[in-house]
């Protein structure tokens, strides 16, 4: 496996940091990862060990105000950056493979997952299909004063930071993950006021707009979720009605389902997924002369 980190320019010419491992030999397609808040790239190791030996290309990349990407943490000033950083993503990875098409899969987990069904709802022709674990589309856990804080604040002082106070714990039953958590540097809890009100106001459009969806999704959550209830997942999943949609909740997984102790359950359904899904397209290289621009 090959790994290669680099820099895009994003949203306002902000230099983002991201990352993207390679089989050795034949891709069947490229998943896009986008993580959630407080989180970074390299946090979906397993999961990127899973799908380059199934001969899948992953990029990730930090988004801003995140891991190793610039911008104050866990702020925005607008939804727009999120949408128009993964659009400048998306971009940078096909201008890599320009000389080898390939069917893209986009997978966006918890905050990434909001962020990833709005720019699928808003540009579904680039994709193969949508993945989703545990969407932030509903409660979330973070205290209804701070959220009340975070919405008086957003118009006056939209900079204004709380720590979020989400326990680490409630992301896996990985008692090993969850030191690693607790001791990464480029994790961070924060928040700002502008986030909650863009934040909020992108799950209404969403929800409105959830019967518009026209592209396959696979939607995944942990039925002891205690971050996001797994309640907003199977609202949003009534709401779509494009024919093409599966949901799995798993009994007893937390958050980071992709990390807890059952993630080899979560993994089988995505492989099965992306194999239905990639039936009867040419792999990558089998579509023209390939040459990757590393």
């Amino acid at each position: 496996m090959r790994h290669i980190e680099g820099k895009f320019k994003g949203f306002g010419g902000l230099d983002l940091y991201y990352q993207s491992w390679h089989p050795e030999g034949q891709v069947q397609a490229v998943v896009v990862m986008v993580h959630g808040l407080g989180a970074h790239s390299s946090l979906f190791g397993q999961v990127v060990q899973y799908l380059v030996r199934q001969e899948y290309e992953v990029y990730a990349f930090d988004l801003r105000g995140h891991g190793r990407s610039p911008g104050q943490r866990g702020h925005i000033g607008a939804w727009a950056e999120f949408r128009e950083d993964l659009q400048a993503f998306l971009q940078h990875i096909q201008t890599l493979r320009a000389s080898c098409p390939c069917p893209y899969f986009l997978w966006g987990h918890s905050l990434g997952g909001t962020i990833a069904l709005d720019y699928a709802l808003r540009s579904p022709n680039s994709l193969q299909g949508l993945i989703v674990s545990a969407p932030a589309l509903g409660r979330v856990s973070v205290s209804r004063c701070k959220l009340i804080v975070g919405r008086l604040l957003s118009g006056v002082f939209p900079r204004f930071s709380l720590r979020l106070g989400i326990p680490s714990d409630l992301g896996s039953r990985d008692p090993t993950l969850l030191s690693i958590y607790t001791q990464d540097p480029l994790r961070h809890e924060y928040g700002s006021a502008r986030l909650a009100t863009e934040f909020f106001a992108t799950v209404d459009w969403i929800y409105k707009h959830a019967s518009d969806l026209q592209i396959p999704l696979l939607l995944l959550h942990g039925s002891a979720d205690q971050v996001i209830h797994p309640e907003s997942s199977r609202v949003f999943f009534q709401q779509v009605m494009f024919s093409d949609k599966e949901h799995h909740e798993y009994p007893g997984c937390y958050h980071d389902l992709y990390v807890d102790v059952d993630y080899q359950k979560v993994f089988t359904d995505l492989e099965n997924w992306l194999e239905r899904h990639l039936a009867g397209s040419p792999s990558c290289e089998a579509l023209g002369l390939c040459v990757v621009r590393y």
